[in-house]
């Protein structure tokens, strides 16, 4: 009796419960929308959500310790640091890289005396461990200006066909962020949003050459800023900048076949000392132990490395030449 008592009460409450959200569900859902709609519209733009594309406030990363962030662009290099991830396109912080590198200083030193017995090493180590991850912003870095150079002609290309289909100077820049990638894309894109939401067009155009510092950029940034106080056909402009910038892209690759044998022996001269001395480490060990147990030998090591590091730079400049 008293489980079909239960029974009749559940199959009950379940029907007038369903009947219940049958009829009032429909306006629970639209009040809730309507809510949520007036919810976005009564947000002030300083609360927008940080995780949308949408927002106008500019962004940056937070890394794991806010504390060190702070304490590192409190200063000068924090400034450059924070300049060179930027131009990297890496997403981290500067108090991310610096507590990165003091770790790999200091673990690679660890480690490595499991295994080098060598004193002199160690400290070669920890600076090599050091400077690897701005080693690793800078060559970021040059492979972003390189794809952006490389892309750079097409955006000009973009820019001058979509003013002479009648398109506004801004509206062209909206173009070229939507049809180009990374890193042409981004960058454009900044420039865009920047002008749209209220900055002077000037001072837009002026970050984005702060931000890739590239010839190319600081000619198209002039010869706009100059257009647009003096006039002129900037179709015929763009165009023209675009077919300069393509030809001294033939004339540097011209110059790298001519120069290859001049960087190719930078290389061998910088290479063949060190690969001499791990074949002379298994060949006579006691030999080569001299150079890092003698205090001449350690001296004698330290002059090698000075001179093969300026003897290095001296080739590349040599063999760089600017066009």
């Amino acid at each position: 009796m008293l489980i079909a008592l239960v029974i009749f009460i559940i199959v009950t409450g379940s029907i007038v419960g369903g009947y219940y959200a049958a009829i009032n569900l429909p306006g629970f859902l639209a009040a809730r929308k309507l809510d949520q709609r007036l919810r976005e519209v009564a947000t002030p733009a300083g609360e927008a959500n940080p995780g949308s594309d949408d927002s106008i406030v500019k962004r940056t990363e937070k890394g794991a310790l806010p504390v060190v962030d702070r304490l590192v662009a409190g200063t000068n290099a924090g400034t450059w640091l924070t300049k060179l991830i930027e131009q990297s396109g890496v997403k981290t912080t500067p108090g991310t890289i610096v507590l990165t590198s003091i770790m790999l200083a200091l673990g690679g030193s660890f480690v490595a005396s499991f295994f080098i017995h060598q004193p002199l090493a160690l400290p070669f180590i920890a600076i090599a461990g050091g400077i690897a991850p701005y080693g690793f912003l800078v060559n970021r870095r040059s492979s972003r200006l390189k794809k952006f150079e490389e892309q750079f002609p097409e955006a000009l290309d973009l820019l001058s066909r979509a003013i002479k289909a009648g398109h506004a100077f801004q509206t062209a820049m909206g173009m070229v962020a939507d049809e180009l990638p990374e890193p042409v894309g981004p960058e454009f894109k900044k420039s865009f949003d920047e002008q749209n939401f209220g900055l002077p067009l000037r001072e837009a155009l002026n970050g984005m050459a702060e931000r890739v510092a590239i010839l190319d950029v600081r000619f198209f940034v002039t010869a706009v800023l100059i257009q647009r106080d003096t006039g002129g056909n900037l179709s015929e402009i763009l165009d023209n900048l675009a077919h300069v910038v393509r030809e001294r892209f033939k004339i540097r690759r011209q110059i790298r076949v001519h120069t290859a044998h001049g960087r190719f022996t930078g290389y061998v001269l910088l290479a063949l000392p060190a690969a001499l001395a791990v074949a002379l480490s298994f060949i006579n060990p006691e030999h080569m132990g001299l150079l890092f147990h003698e205090h001449m030998g350690q001296m004698m090591l330290i002059g090698a490395i000075v001179m093969q590091t300026i003897g290095y730079i001296w080739i590349r400049q040599v063999i760089k030449i600017e066009v």
